[in-house]
């Protein structure tokens, strides 16, 4: 995956993540935590500590017992988009 493609999948997470962020079924510290990893997307430096970190702030949301079902896919389709961003950039998972 080169740098382009990182860039390009790492906007359209931002994107998953602002539509999470506009939903009012969502609780308020599952927003907190995404937007603290949208927050390390936003950082500069290298890619694989920008998706570690917002790996770890969205894997701690993702089984909240509050967090309604359709906002529960879609933070397990952007966990999994941060998990083939990091494994393609580091080789490994």
């Amino acid at each position: 995956m080169d740098d382009k493609e990182v860039v390009e999948l790492i906007d359209q997470i931002k994107r998953q993540m602002d539509f999470l962020l506009s939903d009012t079924s969502v609780p308020k510290n599952v927003k907190s935590a995404i937007k603290e990893a949208r927050d390390h997307l936003n950082e500069q430096g290298d890619y694989v500590v920008r998706v570690s970190s917002a790996i770890y702030n969205i894997d701690s949301i993702s089984n909240d017992i509050n967090l309604p079902a359709q906002a529960r896919t879609g933070v397990w389709n952007i966990l999994s988009m941060l998990e083939s961003i990091k494994t393609e950039t580091t080789g490994s998972s």
